[in-house]
């Protein structure tokens, strides 16, 4: 007889650590759209540059997130099986691949910016005013990274009020600083743009600090077994470059991919890269929900894989897409209710304004069915499975996406909205494949032994 899906226990776990996240990042983004209106009041030249800047931190996001993705899938099935040593140790290879991406970043931002924006656009007002938010920021990178690091981690063992309570005090922190660098208020030295940039550096500092501070008052000591972080093997490390490979490529893919896209973007008007940079504001709000989504597929089904609870995993994983798809098109169109009043905020007006407004009610279609292709891909990994979904976004990314772009956006100069709906016309066809490889339940790989010896009654072929 089949057993009945305990909804109430299932909605209450994703509730104890959706929620946390979400509110996280929801922060995160407040604070990266209060940042922006405040740039925004020292003119439409300063807020594309921060744009164009975001784009290179994008980047950054795209080569250290399969790390930290990889590390998500070992953390929660290890979490399940009570292995602390696992956890311990693929910490430390974390922390030292995402180390040396934070380098990268930091050295390029910091020796070479003028490079970095003449990539990224051809407009050399732009450029100067990107030039100078780079030189200061490039400093946060190895603190945001780091701050990345430990947030995967407490995410994934079930801690995660930790970095919510460091992300409210960064934020905090952040806004605070910008308004006193900014415009210069209470005898701060008045920085423009190059405040903001400061204030970044600041608040990853507190955060960093904070969260390292509360897991030691809760006594989380995975943090602070540091010889265990290093103590490698050959058999476990291998493991971990396997598994992350898929991910970590996909993510580098992809990155690569959305350069290129932002480079055409960012050879349109200026008053297009003003509203590109103001509704990267709103897609973070949408992000954010999702990363809630995202932190609870690690636990919720990477938890149970590692236990050996297989089916109870399948059931969840299926149920957890269309919560996701529910709720991102709830707050995609709450955020267009809201837009006019949001936009003037952000001094958009005019062409500015009506461009913006355009890239909003595109984005609330499309959002839907993206992010959910992003949950079932970040299910797939927590279960085991990094490479089905990597590798169909990366090849819809180089097959359909990246041409299309260039074509419509360099070659045949269509309207804007053309070029940007082409960012998201994979988005339908990779759903229909996704679903399929959902259903199959050939995504259930565990790297537990509880988990391998699960699988031989799960009904399902799985790799070992």
């Amino acid at each position: 007889m089949k057993e009945k899906f305990d909804w109430k226990s299932f909605l209450k776990a994703l509730a104890v650590i959706a929620i946390p996240v979400a509110l996280q990042n929801l922060l995160t983004t407040t604070g990266s759209m209060i940042d922006t209106m405040m740039v925004s009041s020292l003119g439409e030249l300063q807020v594309g540059a921060l744009g164009m800047c975001a784009q290179f931190s994008s980047l950054m996001f795209s080569c250290y997130w399969g790390f930290s993705g990889g590390g998500a899938l070992f953390f929660s099935q290890y979490w399940g099986a009570k292995d602390h040593k696992g956890i311990e140790r693929s910490f430390g290879m974390v922390l030292v691949c995402m180390g040396v991406v934070a380098l990268i970043f930091c050295g390029a931002s910091t020796c070479t910016p003028q490079l970095i924006m003449k990539v990224y656009t051809d407009k050399v007002a732009i450029q100067q005013v990107g030039v100078e938010y780079l030189r200061i920021v490039g400093f946060a990178y190895p603190l945001q990274i780091l701050s990345v690091a430990l947030g995967t981690l407490l995410r994934s063992t079930e801690r995660v009020k930790i970095s919510l309570v460091s992300s409210i005090i960064s934020v905090a922190t952040n806004i605070v600083f910008n308004y006193l660098l900014i415009f210069g208020k209470f005898g701060f030295p008045q920085m423009g743009i190059r405040g903001a940039a400061a204030a970044t550096v600041i608040a990853g500092l507190v955060n960093v600090g904070v969260t390292y501070l509360f897991c030691l008052v809760n006594k989380y000591n995975f943090v602070f077994h540091f010889r265990n972080h290093f103590r490698w093997d050959k058999l476990h490390t291998k493991e971990f470059f396997v598994k992350c490979a898929p991910v970590i490529a996909n993510e580098l893919g992809i990155g690569i991919g959305n350069m290129i896209i932002n480079i055409v973007l960012g050879r349109q008007s200026e008053q297009f890269i003003a509203a590109l940079a103001v509704f990267r504001t709103f897609e973070g709000l949408v992000i954010s929900f999702f990363v809630g989504f995202s932190g609870a597929a690690a636990v919720l089904v990477g938890k149970p894989v590692g236990s050996g609870h297989l089916h109870e995993a399948f059931a969840r994983a299926k149920r957890m897409v269309y919560i996701c798809m529910g709720c991102t098109f709830t707050v995609c169109v709450s955020i267009f209710a809201m837009h006019t009043p949001l936009l003037h905020l952000m001094s958009l007006e005019g062409e500015s304004f009506k461009i913006c407004t355009m890239l909003i009610l595109i984005y609330c279609v499309a959002a839907t069915i993206r992010m959910s292709n992003w949950c079932q891909n970040d299910i797939y990994r927590s279960g085991g499975d990094a490479a089905f979904g990597s590798i169909i976004e990366t090849a819809a990314m180089f097959i359909m996406l990246v041409p299309l772009v260039c074509l419509t956006g360099l070659v045949w100069k269509a309207p804007y909205y053309i070029v940007f709906m082409m960012c998201f016309v994979d988005e339908p066809i990779r759903f229909i494949i996704m679903q399929k490889h959902m259903y199959s339940g050939k995504w259930i790989k565990p790297v537990t032994p509880q988990g391998k010896e699960a699988l031989r009654e799960f009904g399902i072929r799985g790799s070992e």
